[in-house]
């Protein structure tokens, strides 16, 4: 029941919507430069008809550029248009097999339509690059497929990797506190947890779930009282607090 989606590296940009004239022959890198900048921000906007057309604009410019067709397959994916992201991500990746960032999205795309153990097989060629400035949350998206796939030694691995770049990441931190609370290892669970809460402004429903069971464990009542008490005003209707009421 991970409540935790795979970190997509969407594309955003910090120029103006407004599309100005633009001489395309006078300078094509320029020119591609400026449509794919421009389709990143309309599609931080949700315009993908927008985005759309200028890709399909940068595309005449360039057809085997790979940030172009990254771009592309992130708008299929957001429009539902599943089989042509799909077709997107494969030739950003055969133009350039070295596009880590592309490769992580792609990861996140399988993740997100139940093909694990293909999501991890892109994550693990990810985060062997060591100069991918997103290495930290390609490891956390590793974990968790590790954790899809029955893997939970392998998932420990990958988000004690992640930590270990970026000591604050509250998934890598929750999950690891989850995974130790399974191996009955509680203590160690109580000191990742610990550190998951003071990291976030507002808890999941997975996290203050988590939180009551190790209450319970520590003989906790007024934690235990308190965290059951925030799982039922701020997420009513979870499966975390469904699972709750079953154990009253």
């Amino acid at each position: 029941m991970i409540a935790v989606a795979m970190v997509a590296l969407v594309m955003s940009g910090c120029i103006s919507t407004k599309e100005t004239v633009f001489t395309d022959k006078a300078d094509p890198e320029k020119a591609l430069e400026y449509r794919v900048e421009l389709a990143r921000k309309y599609i931080g906007e949700g315009n993908w008809d927008n985005a759309k057309r200028n890709l399909s604009l940068a595309t005449e410019i360039d057809p085997k550029n790979a940030e172009v067709h990254e771009a592309f397959a992130l708008v299929y994916q957001s429009t539902g248009e599943f089989e042509l992201a799909e077709q997107s991500y494969q030739e950003a990746l055969r133009l350039d097999k070295n596009f880590s960032r592309a490769r992580n999205n792609y990861a996140a795309y399988l993740y997100s339509q139940g093909r694990y153990k293909d999501a991890q097989k892109e994550l693990e060629l990810v985060v062997q690059d060591t100069l991918y400035k997103g290495r930290p949350r390609a490891f956390v998206n590793l974990g968790l497929c590790r954790v899809q796939n029955f893997d939970p030694q392998g998932a420990e691995e990958a988000f004690r990797r992640a930590l270990t770049m970026d000591r604050t990441n509250s998934i890598a931190l929750l999950e690891l506190a989850q995974l130790r609370y399974d191996a009955a290892d509680y203590e160690t669970a109580g000191r990742y947890y610990d550190t998951y809460r003071s990291v976030i402004r507002q808890q999941s429903s997975r996290g203050l779930w988590l939180g009551v069971r190790l209450a319970r464990q520590q003989g906790d009542l007024n934690a235990e009282g308190s965290y059951a008490l925030a799982l039922q005003n701020l997420y009513p209707d979870s499966a975390e607090f469904e699972a709750y009421k079953r154990t009253l």
